[in-house]
Order: structure tokens, then C-alpha cells, then sequence
């Protein structure tokens, strides 16, 4: 298992709180362009975002990539542990504290180019096998807004694997990421699923006071253009 330590020197301090010296455990999943290994490194849209942010807020932290199911327990259960890039919905709402947003997004169904799949709306794209993966928000979408053709994947890798072999007729991805891989994927959008934020969930007993140092920070980091700047690098450009 691939892990990076982030240590920040808390410059100027006499005396630090048992929670200030802890150190934040932030999981996430192998998800290009948001987070991903490079051989021996970490990156990705969201994983600079997070780095920048812990090094602003001076808070020490280990960035840790795992497969959703595992991270997303991890971040119910264990205490001074945070998942991302996690989609906000009704459902979570009260399940974590959040610190966001890493992302403001739409997350769309798109088909194969040339595949055969005729549908221009939700409704018609309900007679077709939609895939995700397990643990993913889509999941419960999916079955709350009426599909009943669910294939479950193991990652997102899986399954997108699975719609270009044909193995599955559509999937819901972001549009920001489906803007990106367009050029290179023979994909087309078929409807928009839903729109969400995107953010950082905290395990329930998070210390509010490094909530709020990572809020801030965050809000730094968007407010001086550098969220934006990052979206760039990796050839992402968000409309909010």
C-alpha cells in the first residue's frame, strides 16, 4: 500500500493542542484526474488541493489511495480520518463533517460512440444496463431515480472497461472528467444524472477546530484562484 507523510512544521507555536498534533488521515481512491499514483507519487486535482490545504491550515496529515468501499468505512469509523473527493447528497449529509468544495460538478450518463443506445432522456436511458461501482454515491441514485438495470464494478476503471467492451450499455461519470476524455474515449453523453459538491467527509467525532482550519484554508485556495489554476494543470476547467 502506496502512502505519502505530509509533514508540517508548526512554525511559531509554544504550545500545541493534542488535536493540532494529531495527525489526519485523508483516504481516497484511484480516480484520474482527481487522484491517482505515479509511479512512487500521489497526484491529482483533488490530492494537490488537499496537500495545498493541510500545508495552509499547518496541520500534518497522511494521504493514503484504497478502494472506495475501504476508504469510505474507513472515514465512518475511524476517528481523525477524512474521504474524498465524496459527492455531498441528502443521504451523507449527516453522516460525516464536511469541508468543501474540492469540486462543483455535474455527473452525467454517457454510452459508447456507435453503440446502438437511443436515449435522449433518464426515462428512456431506464431500459438499458447502467454500470458503477460499489460504494459509490450513484449506486443508491440510480436505484432511487427508478434503474433497475444496475451492474456493480469493483472501481471506476472496471467500469468504464466494461461499457467500451460492451459488456454494459451506460455509466454516470463527471462531466468535468468527460469533457477531458472525449479526445481520447469514444464516449457521448446521454443525460444529465444529477448535480452535487464534492468535498472532504470527516469521521463523525472530527475536531471542529481542524474542520474549521480546513475550511479556511480551502476557501483560500479558491478564493486566490489557485483551485482553479490546479483544475488547469490537469486540463480540467470547471463552469463554477
Amino acid at each position: 500500500m502506496m502512502k505519502r507523510l505530509l509533514f508540517v512544521a508548526l512554525l511559531g507555536l509554544h504550545s500545541v493542542s493534542h488535536a493540532n498534533a494529531a495527525t489526519v488521515n485523508l483516504v481516497t481512491e484511484d480516480y484520474p484526474p482527481f487522484s491517482y499514483r505515479e509511479g512512487s507519487e500521489l497526484k491529482g486535482a483533488s490530492v494537490d488541493q488537499v496537500e495545498l490545504m493541510m500545508r495552509e491550515a499547518g496541520l500534518e496529515a497522511r494521504i493514503e489511495i484504497m478502494p472506495w468501499t475501504r476508504a469510505y468505512a474507513a472515514a465512518q469509523t475511524t476517528p481523525m480520518t477524512c474521504v474524498f473527493t465524496t459527492a455531498h447528497s441528502t443521504e451523507r449529509d449527516g453522516l460525516f463533517k464536511w469541508v468543501e468544495p474540492l469540486l462543483v460538478d455535474d455527473n452525467i450518463l454517457v454510452a459508447k460512440a456507435g453503440s446502438g443506445v437511443e436515449a435522449t432522456s433518464l426515462e428512456q436511458a431506464k431500459q438499458y444496463t447502467v454500470g458503477t461501482h460499489r460504494g459509490d454515491y450513484t449506486q443508491n441514485l440510480l436505484k432511487e431515480k427508478g434503474f433497475s438495470k444496475i451492474d456493480v464494478a469493483t472501481d471506476f476503471s472496471a467500469t468504464l472497461r466494461k461499457l467500451l467492451n460492451g459488456r454494459i450499455d451506460l455509466m454516470p461519470i463527471s462531466q468535468l472528467y468527460f469533457e477531458k476524455m472525449k479526445a481520447d474515449q469514444p464516449l457521448v453523453r446521454i443525460a444529465l444524472l444529477s448535480s452535487q459538491s464534492l468535498g472532504i467527509a470527516c469521521e463523525k467525532s472530527f475536531p471542529d477546530e481542524l474542520q474549521a482550519k480546513m475550511q479556511a484554508a480551502l476557501d483560500k485556495l479558491i478564493a486566490d484562484g489557485t483551485q482553479k489554476a490546479i483544475f488547469a494543470r490537469y486540463g480540467l476547467h470547471p463552469q463554477n
